[in-house]
């Protein structure tokens, strides 16, 4: 049997009559950039974020850059940053010209420790960037009281966390302005790259829309220096389409997971995904962890099992990063999580076969 990591083709097939729908609506409008399908979009899907805007941008780097930039956080800021997390956290940090700040994150839930931010805090602070790691929601409740106290900006990387919560509150209705992702392989994928900003604040979101657009409200006048980061109609019809099912396929990866979470306890080494108390997932990603990493993935790939890595190199370990001079042993529990870390297929429509070979062959490689 052949299971892949994650399934595109089955996934897109469920919408395939409404994805051309949406395509021909797009092309008989003739409007294909900054049109009704993005305004209907963008109006959805606060609705169902619980927030007062969203904004639709680029991609998921964008979104992040830019909440940023209307946050006002550049040169000499500094902001807070798991050190466990996609680069493009970090990224963003970086592009406006503010300073990377890494904690460690619990390792036992992959997400930021809490606990552990107030000791990074200084005069130069401006911003914590919580991600929602793997769909897992961060103890976003504890870091906005921090927030709080030290008059800091929370911007939310929700990238992959679309539909999950801490204490009954969605994730990317937290922070002061939140950056959101909808690239293919995401929980929501669009059919190429896209994003978006969500936020309570309309001054904030009248800035993004600015900001996104070569810094023009009005075409051909442009107020500020901007950029060109929007979400086209098409991308915008599609996810608008694919927006009305998310709860439903997100209850599908969370019943995977639970199958896993079953069938895999007390299996070897094997080390399996919690939650903080509170939180919940929309296990974007179902993440083991075990000192046998390559040699089990070695092993799955042999029987036809597709496995990935998230991630093999934390951001202090890169050579984008190699200016900060961090050392290699300076983020342990990130370096230990990249050691170990496998990520198992989930995706919506994923067969109980599917579930139970990987199951099986799992506990065929620890017997």
């Amino acid at each position: 049997m052949n299971v892949p990591f994650l399934d595109l083709k089955k996934i897109n097939k469920a919408y395939e009559f409404g994805l051309q729908e949406k395509l021909k609506s797009v092309i008989d409008s003739g409007w294909f950039i900054m049109g009704s399908q993005l305004l209907e979009f963008e109006k959805n899907y606060a609705t169902f974020n619980t927030t007062n805007y969203c904004v639709g941008v680029g991609n998921g780097l964008d979104a992040l850059i830019l909440s940023l930039k209307v946050l006002g956080i550049g040169e000499g800021d500094e902001v807070i940053v798991p050190s466990n997390t996609y680069i493009a956290s970090w990224l963003a940090v970086s592009y406006v010209g503010a300073k990377v700040i890494p904690v460690e994150p619990k390792l036992e839930t992959y997400n930021i420790n809490p606990s552990l931010i107030e000791d990074k805090i200084t005069s130069k602070t401006k911003a914590i960037m919580p991600v929602n790691l793997y769909g897992q929601a961060c103890e976003l409740d504890k870091i906005m009281d921090i927030a709080g106290k030290h008059n800091l900006f929370v911007v939310e990387d929700n990238a992959q966390a679309q539909g999950a919560y801490c204490k009954g509150k969605l994730t990317g209705s937290f922070g002061h302005i939140n950056g959101t992702s909808f690239y293919p392989g995401k929980n929501m994928g669009a059919l190429g790259d896209a994003g978006a900003i969500t936020t309570n604040h309309e001054e904030l979101a009248k800035k993004v829309k600015t900001l996104r657009n070569y810094g023009s409200q009005e075409k051909y006048y442009n107020e500020v220096k901007g950029f060109n980061s929007r979400l086209d109609e098409l991308q915008a019809a599609f996810l608008d389409l694919k927006l009305k099912n998310l709860q439903n396929e997100n209850n599908q990866r969370i019943e995977i997971a639970n199958n896993y979470l079953q069938q895999l306890k007390n299996i070897g080494d094997l080390v399996l995904p919690a939650l903080a108390e509170n939180c919940s997932s929309n296990y974007h990603l179902f993440v083991i962890r075990t000192e046998k990493r390559n040699e089990l993935q070695k092993f799955l790939h042999e029987k036809g099992i597709g496995t990935v890595i998230h991630y093999p190199v934390p951001p202090h370990k890169q050579k984008a990063y190699a200016d900060l001079n961090f050392n290699a042993s300076d983020f342990p529990i990130a370096s230990l999580i990249a050691d170990t870390c496998l990520s198992l297929p989930i995706f919506p429509g994923m067969e109980n076969e599917q579930i139970d070979y990987v199951c099986n062959t799992i506990k065929s490689y620890y017997a």
